[in-house]
């Protein structure tokens, strides 16, 4: 089998983005390793901090957070990282030409039940000058290169650099990720949808609706059975979608007027659209392409409504009504 090494140097990405990848790859299967050992290492529970986002940290959180701080400190091809356990960006170094953004444990509420977590990256350009917080503030279709791992019963790296997604496993006899999926491509038709189904009483009305029809099945307007998926982990949720296809969304909610949505721009959001449209697949906020969005901060947060592209699609027609159910004129 092909490695990541190999496969990148097939797709002539840059060396300098090639050496990225690597560290970050590497830096994954010490994560992996650290996940597996779980209660072993006594890195489970909860810490007493909190993080920008107003979470208190699990042990996890941190730690892999330094792990990933420590590896691109040491990488001369990156400038500065954002991260969702750091308040600010860090600057990193002088002379590199990428910028990372990432979450180090998505999901990391599921680590206490032995459940599906992940890191999920993203790689930006780094522009001249000095760099501050604007300077990652760039859409999600600016970005290099986009990737997530999953730690499950095996590890898997779904990777993009704009030339299709790849899916690799993690060979822990070898330390290395082995190609095993070369293109992958998501379904445009699909029978399944990952939803948190207890916000429901504070959903718009376009999610309320489409969802209640989902459910009606063929007795309702679809005329189509749904099963519905949720692993609240969205790098659980995501890697189904890439598999076999599906609609993934956590959409706007009036649980708390302060922050009505949930998931977050610059290191969910935009590197999850970015593998779901190349692999054949959309990505909205329900309003509005999120490759498409200008970030404000590094720390916004958005709707996603994310998968096969004929669902998707039919989840915006809802959008495009008005609150009554009629379509707007």
């Amino acid at each position: 089998m092909q490695t990541l090494a190999q496969t990148l140097k097939q797709q002539a990405v840059s060396p300098a983005l090639s050496q990225l990848l690597l560290t970050l790859a590497q830096s994954s299967v010490a994560i992996s390793q650290a996940v597996r050992h779980g209660a072993l290492a006594g890195v489970l529970g909860a810490t007493t901090q909190e993080n920008v986002q107003g979470e208190t940290q699990k042990k996890l959180d941190v730690i892999t957070n330094e792990m990933l701080k420590d590896a691109l400190k040491a990488e001369s091809t990156v400038r500065a990282l954002a991260s969702e356990e750091e308040d600010h960006i860090v600057e990193v170094g002088d002379i590199g030409e990428f910028l990372v953004c990432f979450d180090p444990l998505d999901g990391s509420s599921n680590i206490d039940i032995n459940s599906l977590v992940g890191t999920i990256f993203s790689v930006l350009p780094a522009p001249e000058g000095e760099i501050s917080e604007q300077s990652f503030l760039q859409k999600g279709s600016e970005q290099l290169a986009a990737a997530y791992v999953l730690y499950g019963p095996s590890t898997m790296l779904a990777l993009t650099t704009g030339q299709g997604v790849q899916l690799f496993t993690l060979n822990p006899d070898s330390g290395e990720y082995l190609l095993t999926n070369e293109a992958v491509n998501i379904p445009k038709d699909t029978a399944e949808f990952a939803i948190n189904m207890s916000n429901q009483r504070f959903w718009e009305a376009p999610m309320q609706t489409y969802i209640a029809d989902l459910l009606l099945g063929k007795i309702g307007p679809r005329e189509k059975s749904f099963n519905m998926r949720w692993i609240a982990a969205m790098v659980g949720d995501v890697h189904r979608v890439l598999s076999r296809g599906g609609i993934f969304t956590y959409p706007t909610d009036n649980k708390n007027p302060d922050k009505p949505y949930k998931l977050r721009l610059m290191y969910e959001a935009n590197p999850m659209a970015l593998l779901v449209e190349q692999a054949g697949g959309k990505a909205s906020t329900g309003y509005q392409r999120i490759l498409d969005i200008q970030p404000e901060q590094i720390h916004q947060r958005v709707a996603v409504i994310l998968g096969s592209a004929n669902e998707v699609d039919a989840c915006l027609e809802y959008h495009q009504q008005d609150y009554s159910g009629e379509p707007e004129l």
